[in-house]
């Protein structure tokens, strides 16, 4: 059954929010409810009789918390009604005494609303709480997230809730009036050029080919300098509308909500809206396209030049393969000649007779020649061999330094310059390097390649060098691109100062105190804590040994018995056999998950036919079988229909809610056998991908095609509450966090393992700073060096391998900020995995 006008929550959910959990723990009750005060107690012992003592202050509670009347609450948890009689030290079976009466219980609510100072919702509340909520509907228009905003605004104000449908409709009406003002914003300021120009991108060519919106879409399917180009091309186009980014009105949230919805649409939806919203999701999807395409030309760049490094390596390896004769030859004349020359000074005999004697002097004289053209400075490496890529790197590099802004700190100024010279004299179309150009930016490696035998500045290792510095640049954060999404300032991701300043000894969430010196303190003392019993029990320590300066470990062995995986292989047989769809359908209607597979644009779950049709799509990606495999084999369903389930209602968001959703259902005791939930892992999957990519990369270790890795996370439970796909080259290690932080699962994860991949410093530290146990598995752990605080302490058998000491100075001065940046990846203001591959760099 689809949703009335104005009503956003189906049936399922509208119980939710009137339901207080049976499975609330101590804690969580103890929040919920508000622990009663003195006074509170003091007016409830006025009331006669347990019964009514208890229901009156059970109905003080539901007021605080949730906030509905007792008549509204169809049912108070047992473990609510135990944990508020035991304040009362009464007996809580006499809740079942209070619920015979209707009328004591509302001559209770209206007591408790006059003295409490609760008031009931009426018209003026309706304005109040409408005008209130309106800069949280203008930020996000999410149904549940403005429901949620609105109850915990009408409990701040001590309004007693109305029926759910009533607040709806107060949401509804203030979401409507906020899209008026999100559209307007975005409509008022364009100019009648614009709009034209707006209406051409989805206009249909006569030719039927794709629209220009389709063309400015299109995703680089390679990094190549003619897809470079191609995404300036487009980025050129877009820049050419003018269209404002002053959007002070509007918050990032809201016009990135904007910009993802008309990133769904074809290009003819657009022609069924009004102007205002037509041209308004066009403009917020184009401001955010310009973004994306910013950041394909900067990903290609950084693909450029690691094919040009991998391409030197290689060219370096295959010249020394082409010679290895040659030069295995040379080196065997090197030591007959030597050894002539050893014996003609031992006997005194004349050298020259000596070595014609075992070679010809035309042949040494030839093989002193070969031996030159061979030979290669001591300090030869790759970079001797890039000059000869420089001619295809031109094909887009002027392209790159002319049509994009870059911005750096004052530490990355003399590479800007060199950037700014270098697009200078590609606008005067000059050959060489002027004199005064900045050289400070050059890599020591660089330095004898730049400058030639007269000291000379050599136009194309310079041009290499600056080129490769802005990549490297770009990916540590010293340098931002204007316009980038991911390329912006470090500072535009944290949290500002002043906020943090205001926020950190009070609205903080981080499980570590704000005291510089009190974390060095409580960190040292837990690290000698552990050295000492090391030291102490180091001899009868299972598994590990220190020999001449190594840690020592012993290789695990596999402790699953025989038995066990026979036992296990059974029960997997008597398993019955069913077909995958009725599964889902099976598994849907247990736990309701498709419920949060709702339209993107009219936020209604699937129902009926939607639903079959939402099934079969999951069914098709999940198994890669594809859309057109589905259609023949569920007759009666369409590719387009897959197709539109997929675009609409399978993003990202969606499928992490329903993940979430069934890791949430797993309460089965069988389960806690294998867990509590509390300890998880995660592990990356390589899959090949049969479609060009920019996020596909090649990987010699997976063999010749390209791939992407799917990281996933595992909870002791064996459920998978957190799933992300990665560039198979990337680091592991920095989406760790993302996963512990942004699951959306009721799983309260403590401790988290990984492979040596998933492994970084600056994982481990943060990890502790957020309130997780990091324990991963090391490679080659005997070679990590250990670092103790105060070297002066004597550990005796495991000193030789405490190896540095802790430098407490650099701790010092940058704790708060790393605080701040702990605290902003906990508020979501940014990804770990963005800003840990920015520091990683």
């Amino acid at each position: 059954m689809y949703l009335r006008a104005r009503e956003l929550l189906t049936p399922d959910q509208r119980k939710d929010f009137l339901l207080i959990p049976s499975t609330l723990s101590e804690l969580g009750i103890s929040v919920l409810t508000i622990p009663l005060h003195k006074h509170d107690i003091e007016v409830i012992r006025r009331r006669r009789r347990d019964h009514n003592r208890l229901g009156f202050a059970i109905q003080i509670c539901l007021f605080r918390y949730p906030g509905w009347s007792l008549s509204d609450i169809k049912n108070v948890p047992d473990k609510v009604i135990n944990y508020v009689a035991n304040q009362l030290q009464v007996d809580a079976s006499e809740f079942k005494l209070y619920s015979e009466r209707e009328q004591t219980k509302h001559e209770h609510m209206e007591e408790i609303r006059k003295y409490y100072g609760f008031s009931n919702f009426s018209a003026q509340s309706y304005r109040i709480i409408s005008q209130a909520l309106l800069p949280h509907a203008i930020e996000n228009s999410n149904a549940l997230f403005l429901i949620r905003m609105t109850l915990e605004e009408m409990r701040k104000r001590k309004i007693i809730l109305p029926a759910m449908t009533t607040i709806e409709r107060l949401v509804w009406e203030t979401r409507r009036r906020a899209e008026e003002k999100v559209y307007n914003s975005l409509y008022k300021p364009l100019s009648p050029w614009q709009k034209q120009q707006l209406e051409k991108l989805i206009d249909t060519p006569s030719d039927k080919s794709k629209t220009k919106l389709g063309w400015l879409r299109e995703i680089p399917g390679q990094s190549s300098p003619d897809a470079f180009l191609k995404v300036i091309e487009r980025l050129e186009y877009v820049r050419l509308l003018n269209l404002s980014t002053e959007s002070e009105n509007i918050h990032s949230n809201r016009l990135l909500q904007l910009a993802r919805l008309g990133a769904r649409y074809e290009p003819h939806s657009f022609r069924r809206f009004n102007e205002n919203k037509r041209y308004a999701i066009l403009v917020a999807h184009l401001l955010t396209l310009s973004q994306d395409l910013i950041d394909q030309a900067i990903e290609i760049h950084d693909r450029q030049i690691m094919i040009l490094q991998s391409k030197g390596r290689k060219a370096q390896e295959e010249l020394q393969k082409q010679n290895g004769k040659s030069i295995n030859e040379k080196v065997l004349h090197f030591a007959d000649i030597g050894e002539a020359l050893v014996k003609a000074r031992n006997e005194e005999l004349d050298p020259f007779e000596v070595l014609e004697k075992i070679m010809p002097w035309e042949r040494i004289v030839d093989s002193i020649e070969e031996a030159k053209r061979l030979a290669h400075p001591m300090d030869y490496d790759y970079l001797d061999l890039l000059v000869t890529r420089f001619s295809y790197l031109r094909k887009y590099t002027p392209v790159l330094l002319s049509k994009l802004e870059f911005r750096t700190t004052q530490a990355s100024e003399p590479l800007l310059r060199a950037l700014n010279v270098l697009r200078e004299i590609n606008h005067n179309k000059k050959r060489h390097i002027p004199e005064g150009a900045p050289l400070d930016f050059v890599p020591k490696r660089w330095q004898k390649h730049v400058y030639d035998e007269d000291g000379n500045i050599n136009r194309k290792y310079y041009e290499l060098a600056a080129l490769t510095e802005l990549k490297n640049h770009i990916r540590s954060g010293d340098i931002w691109v204007a316009g980038s999404r991911l390329h912006k300032d470090c500072e535009e991701y944290l949290v500002t100062k002043d906020n943090w300043d205001e926020t950190k000894n009070t609205g903080n969430r981080l499980p570590v105190g704000i005291s510089t010196q009190e974390y060095i303190i409580e960190r040292n003392a837990a690290l000698n804590k552990r050295l000492d019993y090391i030291l102490e029990n180091i001899d009868s320590l299972e598994g590990i040994s220190i020999d001449k300066s190594r840690m020592r470990l012993d290789r695990l062995e596999k402790d699953t018995p025989e038995d066990a995986k026979s036992l296990s292989q059974t029960l997997y047989n008597m398993l019955p056999r069913v077909k995958l769809t009725d599964l889902l359908i099976e598994v849907s209607n247990w736990t309701g998950f498709d419920e949060h597979l709702a339209h993107a644009s009219s936020n209604r779950p699937p129902k009926g036919e939607e639903k079959s049709i939402v099934m079969a799509t999951i069914m098709a990606m999940g198994t890669n079988i594809g859309f057109t495999k589905m259609v023949e084999a569920t007759p009666g369903i369409t590719y387009h229909q897959l197709a539109n389930a997929a675009q609409w209602r399978l993003h990202e968001d969606s499928l992490s809610k329903a993940q979430a959703t069934l890791v949430n259902f797993q309460h089965l005791s069988l389960s806690k056998y294998w867990g509590n939930g509390s300890t998880s892992s995660s592990d990356g999957m390589r899959v090949q991908v049969g479609v060009s990519s920019l996020h596909a990369d090649a990987n010699p270790h997976y063999g010749t095609g390209k791939g992407t890795t799917i990281y996933r996370f595992t909870s002791d439970q064996f459920s998978s509450f957190y799933t992300k796909v990665i560039n198979t080259n990337a680091r592991d290690a920095v989406h760790v966090i993302d996963g512990l932080l942004h699951h959306e699962s009721e799983l309260s994860i403590e401790e988290h393992y990984t492979d040596t991949a998933g492994y970084t410093d600056q994982v481990f530290g943060l990890s502790h700073i957020l309130g997780f146990r990091f324990a991963p598995r090391m490679r080659d752990l005997s070679d990590s060096k250990l670092y103790v605080m105060d070297k002066s302490n004597v550990y005796s058998k495991i000193d030789s391998i405490l190896r540095g000491k802790i430098n407490i100075k650099i701790i010092q001065d940058n704790y708060d900020d790393v605080l701040r940046l702990a605290h902003s990846i906990r508020e979501g203001r940014v990804s770990a995995s963005l800003i840990l591959g920015k520091l990683g760099s």
